[in-house]
């Protein structure tokens, strides 16, 4: 399924709920609508069982009342739960539950066991303290009892900007929430908590967005074009960028051997691996669509670059840990040329993180894994008051160049604030090597005149692409061997979207 690409904020979401209510839809009427969206996708998936609902005090709960409502006049054997007394109930989630005519049953009578399907409409995604009681009690049985499971909004016990959970929580089968993903549908553990997820549209008007502001956005192929190597007859190698990696010590030139071939594969013309001399012959018979140039003893790595003229470079992968690694890294940001930094690239730097950041530039990516970040930005790791989200864009404002934070979640933050996240990825690039293969790909755009921002989010893109036209046991292999049809599969896009924006201003 396509998101919408805006991300937002608990707070933000019930500001949309409230923009929308000011601009004449009432409430109950986006209780309705949410009812109705949710019981949509139930039936769709599912045929007739024995249904329980469970209905939590507020709106998540009022959305409850509206499924077993709905539901029931479709047939289905639906059992209601409430956490509190129907007379407790204030507003929409009061009109809600007047529609109900049906015995009413506490939450401590619940016993998932008799039912097919269970509603998990308990608490939404503004919950910020952990379950308890008899919440805590049901969360457990239903993790417990197998039953299929479907959440309204977010999973109950899962925080929503967060995106994890302090104490129990609710898996589900499928959530069903409602105008814009929020955080915790794309940080993981909650993307996994929530099951499949369908998004629905509730009738909030779109003037939304002219005062309510996002947290991010979805990466998505809509938000940047990559390079096209064959866009003119006239190109040729140097004008496809020039490219160079660092290749790591004897014995450990394999990672930057694939950032190499995955630059190659991107569509830079020109790729030189970087290496002692005593490599250049092995790396030569190797990898023969590669330029392989030794550095030379006694000249500085920063006038070596200055020799090459590449457009960008990648430095880290399997480079080692030592001295004249940092050294080779200040110096081409002393040069100026985009970077991607990866691996020891960054590792180097743990016992000083400031020495790097000092010299960063807002044309270099850095490509850290959850340990590497932790190593970098330990403070920010650190607090659990922030998302992923928010360290990743703390992370780049204070280093001053594009962060690329790795994971099932990778949120890719520009010094100037703006945040993506990519969750276009498969379980099968958790292998060795394809952290490389990455570098090599962002370094690749970055070489052909992209900006450091979309050179990132493009590459994580497409790299995600890759790795999910991987079948079982994929390797790194694998993931070079698909990137092709990845690309392939991306710049047709480009080529749709560049036509339909040619007829738009034609209209």
């Amino acid at each position: 399924m396509t998101f919408p690409a805006e991300i937002l904020t608990v707070s933000s979401m019930g500001e949309a709920d409230a923009h929308a209510i000011k601009s004449g839809r009432s409430g109950y009427a986006l209780m309705q609508a949410a009812g109705n969206a949710m019981v949509d996708a139930i039936t769709a998936r599912f045929a007739p069982r024995a249904c329980a609902v469970l209905c939590g005090p507020g709106n998540n709960g009022g959305d409850g009342w509206e499924v077993a409502h709905r539901l029931a006049q479709q047939g289905w054997p639906v059992t209601l739960f409430s956490a509190v007394e129907r007379s407790a109930l204030r507003g929409d989630a009061s009109l809600a539950a007047s529609n109900w005519a049906e015995p009413v049953h506490t939450l401590d009578q619940f016993d998932p066991s008799p039912f097919g399907l269970v509603i998990d409409a308990l608490f939404g995604a503004g919950l910020s303290r952990p379950l308890g009681g008899a919440c805590k009690r049901v969360a457990e049985q239903l993790n417990a009892s197998g039953c299929l499971v479907v959440s309204a909004d977010i999973p109950s016990g899962l925080n929503g900007d967060l995106g994890r959970a302090d104490g129990a929580v609710v898996q589900a089968d499928l959530t069903v929430t409602f105008h814009r993903l929020k955080p915790a549908h794309l940080l993981q553990p909650g993307r996994s908590l929530c099951g499949e997820i369908v998004l629905a549209d509730i009738g909030i008007p779109g003037s939304w967005s002219q005062s309510i502001a996002d947290c991010g956005f979805i990466n998505t192929s809509d938000l940047w074009n990559v390079p096209d190597p064959m866009a003119t007859a006239d190109s040729h190698k140097h004008t496809r960028g020039r490219l160079c990696v660092l290749s790591g010590p004897p014995g450990s030139t394999g990672a930057a051997r694939l950032s190499a071939r995955a630059g190659l594969i991107g569509g830079a013309g020109f790729v030189t691996l970087l290496s002692g001399a005593d490599q250049v012959a092995e790396l030569s018979l190797s990898e023969p669509a590669l330029v392989v140039r030794a550095l030379d003893i006694g000249l500085a790595f920063g006038a070596k670059l200055s020799e090459l003229r590449p457009h960008a470079v990648v430095l880290g992968p399997g480079a080692g840990l030592t001295s004249k690694l940092k050294s080779q890294t200040l110096e081409s940001l002393g040069a100026g040329v985009p970077l991607v930094l990866d691996a020891d690239a960054l590792s180097i730097f743990e016992d000083n993180p400031g020495a790097l950041f000092e010299a960063l530039h807002d044309q270099v990516v850095l490509t850290p894994h959850a340990g590497e970040f932790a190593r970098l930005f330990p403070d920010l790791i650190a607090d659990d008051a922030l998302n992923k989200i928010e360290i990743t864009r703390l992370a780049a404002k204070r280093s001053g160049a594009i962060i690329v934070h790795k994971g099932a979640d990778t949120v890719i933050a520009s010094p100037t604030g703006h945040v993506r996240v990519n969750v276009h990825a498969s379980a099968r690039l958790a292998t060795a090597g394809t952290g490389d293969v990455l570098a090599g790909l962002i370094g690749s755009f970055l070489a052909q005149g992209m900006n450091a921002f979309d050179s990132a989010s493009a590459g994580v893109f497409i790299h995600g692409e890759a790795g999910r036209r991987c079948g079982p046991g994929a390797s790194v292999e694998s993931v070079l061997a698909q990137l092709p049809h990845a690309l392939a599969h991306i710049r047709a896009h480009d080529r749709r979207k560049t036509a339909f924006e040619r007829l738009a201003l034609q209209a």
